[in-house]
């Protein structure tokens, strides 16, 4: 397989909610926006989902479904997608990681890695 056919690129920036979340209850909660662009020289839809999210305490959530926020948007080279979401974690640090299932116009199938990022409210990591 080509890589330079099937390039998807993620950037992710990451956001605490303090209005949302309760620590004394150990809820964490955490926005998240990434954009999906396609560096890649074939058009490609993103189909779905998978998460990992591991807080501080090693609790590990996977998550995997359609698409993302109700859509499965399609990428011609050089587009991107953006978007935001959230998640909640019992901890106040975590971190998330995954990959987008992809399928080209040409019908390859493929993976689109979402690196580790991490989760933390302000002022916990030095």
């Amino acid at each position: 397989m080509a890589t330079d056919s099937y390039n998807i690129k993620v950037d992710v920036e990451t956001r605490y909610i303090p209005e949302q979340s309760f620590p004394e209850q150990g809820r964490y909660v955490f926005a998240y926006t990434i954009t999906i662009e396609n560096r890649g020289k074939v058009p490609a839809q993103l189909l779905r989902r998978h998460w990992v999210i591991t807080d501080a305490n090693n609790r590990v959530q996977e998550v995997k479904g359609e698409g993302v926020i109700g859509e499965q948007p399609r990428l011609e080279p050089g587009e991107n997608f953006r978007y935001t979401s959230g998640t909640m974690l019992e901890t106040p640090v975590g971190s998330m990681r995954g990959s987008y299932q992809m399928i080209a116009d040409d019908g390859v199938e493929f993976d689109a890695e979402i690196p580790a990022f991490t989760l933390a409210i302000p002022r916990t990591l030095h």
